[in-house]
């Protein structure tokens, strides 16, 4: 494979970076800032490219590395250029490879490519790639070299059906960028408590990483703690008490609060079978109601 990249960004420079550290032959890039080819190509040691058909010519395969809202306008440019035999890409989780609508009539292979892992960073993200799985979906000839290659540098990949990347890329929002927001509620709770905002966070840190290394070595069922694990009915109804006090200020905390502990409930009841949380369910169930009067 010869893999080049239209788009600098952060998935480019990491991706790139990952294949290069895997020997694995990477052209170059071209983006429509000069300057960012140019960083790209020198953190990979390879080349930046002055126009898309250059790299084009010199690639087999073509990673659209680009903000997910400009795939379209640069394949609507490229699928009129002489890409028989190329495998055209791009990495967005949400959008499917069904954005390269007419490659097949054109010879060319497409598919699309997802780690689930964030890329938050050019320089460094590079290095937990090696830990990602791997998502693709688009036609055999798309997908096939490129499972090859991710497999032989240790990856898992799974390939799914286009129509499921909404969902695919919503269970990966779920898991990733909305544990921030339950963090940043998390620490409102606790200046409302009297911490200072900077303290409230330092203070969930250990929490927050103790319970994520849990679930990743154990996973969720065996991980579970706290008032819902252990059928506490008591604690959960002080908890909605305080959130009452506070209704102006943790409406939506508690609405987060009642949604997750159902959930919750379903893991308890795996992992203690034994157990009856018919009485908490009935506490969330009252407080579900009381929510919307």
């Amino acid at each position: 494979m010869k893999a080049g990249f239209i788009g600098a960004g952060k998935v480019g420079f990491s991706l790139g970076r990952y294949f290069t550290e895997h020997d694995i032959d990477v052209t170059g890039y071209y983006s429509q800032s000069p300057e960012s080819a140019r960083k790209a190509a020198d953190f990979t040691n390879t080349r930046h490219y002055d126009s898309i058909e250059s790299i084009l010519g010199d690639s087999d395969t073509l990673f659209l590395t680009v903000p997910d809202g400009q795939i379209a306008s640069v394949w609507d440019y490229m699928r009129n250029l002489d890409i028989k035999n190329k495998n055209i890409c791009h990495c967005s989780g949400s959008i499917s490879s069904s954005t390269f609508f007419d490659a097949e009539t054109r010879g060319a292979g497409r598919c699309s490519v997802h780690p689930l892992y964030a890329v938050s960073d050019k320089l460094h993200s590079w290095k937990g790639l090696k830990d990602a799985v791997f998502t693709m979906e688009g036609t055999s000839e798309g997908i096939e070299p490129l499972r090859e290659i991710f497999q032989s540098c240790g990856n898992r990949v799974v390939v799914m059906d286009s129509s499921k990347k909404g969902l695919y890329h919503g269970a990966a929002v779920v898991c990733s960028n909305l544990t921030a927001g339950l963090f940043s509620v998390a620490t409102q709770m606790l200046q409302h408590c009297g911490f200072d905002p900077e303290t409230a966070s330092q203070a969930l840190v250990p929490l927050f990483l103790g319970n994520a290394h849990a679930i990743a070595e154990r996973g969720p069922i065996e991980a579970l703690t706290g008032p819902i694990e252990r059928n506490d009915a008591g604690t959960v109804q002080k908890h909605f008490a305080a959130f009452d006090e506070e209704t102006a200020n943790l409406e939506s905390a508690r609405e987060i609060y009642r949604l997750l502990s159902v959930e919750l409930v379903k893991l308890a009841e795996i992992r203690h079978p034994d157990r009856d949380y018919t009485e908490l369910l009935e506490v969330l169930k009252n407080e579900e109601h009381c929510n919307h009067i």
